[in-house]
């Protein structure tokens, strides 16, 4: 007689669930914020300067503080955001 073959399922376990979880941390969130009230300020710093009187010329829209603090400022804004962006926590897993 032939042999048959004799296939054995195998009760298949399902998978493990993974923990979800959003993409950035907590700490990416404050620093995100905070990031974007730097550049909200440095923004603040730029604003004005102008002359009430279109006749009259007003130096003070050359100001140290609206030339060059500020966009100073809104850069280290746009640096946090990066930060923010890329920073991950160390996890205790090896992967």
């Amino acid at each position: 007689m032939a042999d048959k073959k004799v296939v054995v399922k195998l009760k298949e376990e399902p998978a493990p669930k993974k923990k979800e979880s959003f993409v950035f941390s907590r700490l990416n969130y404050q620093v995100l914020i905070a990031g974007l009230a730097v550049i909200f300020f440095g923004f603040l710093l730029m604003a004005g300067g102008g002359s009430d009187d279109p006749n009259k010329f007003d130096p003070g829209m050359f100001s140290f503080r609206r030339v060059t603090f500020g966009p100073v400022i809104v850069l280290i804004g746009f640096v946090l955001e990066g930060v923010a962006i890329m920073y991950r926590p160390k996890s205790g897993k090896n992967e």
